[in-house]
């Protein structure tokens, strides 16, 4: 029962569950479990990858996740080439050739969909919304499919709604907003400097009102607003994200082991949930962090518990 989970999603090691893998899945019970390249080889050791994990909770809505958003960060690379199919190609698109924006996200999204659904997958940690910014880091870059929040507002609307028509969950990143960071938060912690009234004006309104079920922290400390905790852990900023960006489904921690979080695994995870977060996110699978992940994560609440439902209604086919 998803009541009985704990708030937490892992990553696994290789291209089928290790025994000890399916020991800690039985014992701790994380939420869902997010796949990378290093796990996808074939279509056929994919879906029977995922039906073990689906086979251990007899459950087969259970969230199994992917960052599949076409450019630099395909998972499916082993599978398919999308390299063509960045997020700034569809802004491209959306500015210079309107009329035809529809049929470009239709014939990638529906294929893209149509193979996660083979593999077993149900949940693309896509769109990103944030924006392109000049002289930023470059790991945003053209994942961001615009310097317009218009823009990228409007096509994260139809990108989310597109995968739901698809019966794919979509996840939005990296709330509120990571365009304006220098730094590349898998290494370092980037410091945001814009003020409030800037923020709410061009980063943190491309993620207003999203229909999105889930949405994925940034992990930046926003100076003028939080000056020592980054997103994930600041309860400030959770705060905005929820009654000003008026984002009301579930929040999950980026990877809590990137090196943007100064802590200790047990510690980043319990700021994440002090701070709000719904879900913490932890992919190196790493068994001796995955266990201290997984020991400080709560059950379901009834929160989770509802949001939960409602993916499970979405995914359903």
């Amino acid at each position: 029962m998803i009541k009985n989970r704990r708030s937490f999603i892992i990553g696994i090691k290789s291209t089928k569950l290790a025994s000890k893998e399916v020991l800690f899945i039985k014992k701790y019970k994380p939420w869902g479990i997010i796949l990378f390249s290093r796990n996808i080889k074939s279509i056929k050791q994919t879906k029977e990858l995922t039906d073990s994990i689906k086979k251990i909770y007899n459950d087969e809505n259970f969230p199994i996740l992917v960052d599949q958003e076409g450019g630099r960060v395909s998972r499916l690379e082993n599978l398919i080439t999308s390299s063509s199919f960045t997020a700034n190609f569809f802004g491209t698109i959306y500015k210079k050739d309107f009329k035809n924006l529809n049929n470009y996200l239709d014939i990638y999204i529906d294929q893209i969909s149509y193979l996660l659904r083979k593999l077993g997958i149900n949940l693309n940690t896509t769109p990103v919304l944030d924006l392109k910014i000049k002289n930023a880091s470059s790991i945003i870059g053209d994942r961001s499919f615009s310097n317009d929040v218009n823009v990228v507002s409007k096509l994260g609307d139809l990108v989310i709604k597109k995968f739901h028509k698809n019966k794919i969950g979509s996840m939005i990143k990296h709330i509120p907003g990571h365009g304006l960071a220098k730094s590349d938060s898998h290494n370092f912690t980037p410091v945001v400097k814009k003020d409030l009234k800037n923020l709410n004006k061009y980063d943190f309104r491309a993620f207003r009102k999203k229909k999105s079920l889930f949405a994925m922290t940034a992990h930046i400390i926003y100076n003028k607003i939080d000056p020592i905790n980054t997103a994930t852990h600041s309860k400030k900023i959770i705060k905005i994200i929820r009654n000003k960006i008026l984002y009301k489904n579930i929040i999950i921690s980026d990877d809590i082991s990137m090196k943007a979080l100064k802590f200790t695994t047990a510690i980043n995870t319990e700021k994440a949930f002090k701070a709000g977060c719904n879900l913490v996110l932890h992919c190196n699978a790493r068994m001796s962090e995955m266990t201290i992940v997984a020991k400080n994560s709560p059950k379901v609440d009834s929160f989770l518990l509802k949001k939960t439902l409602e993916f499970y209604k979405l995914v359903a086919i």
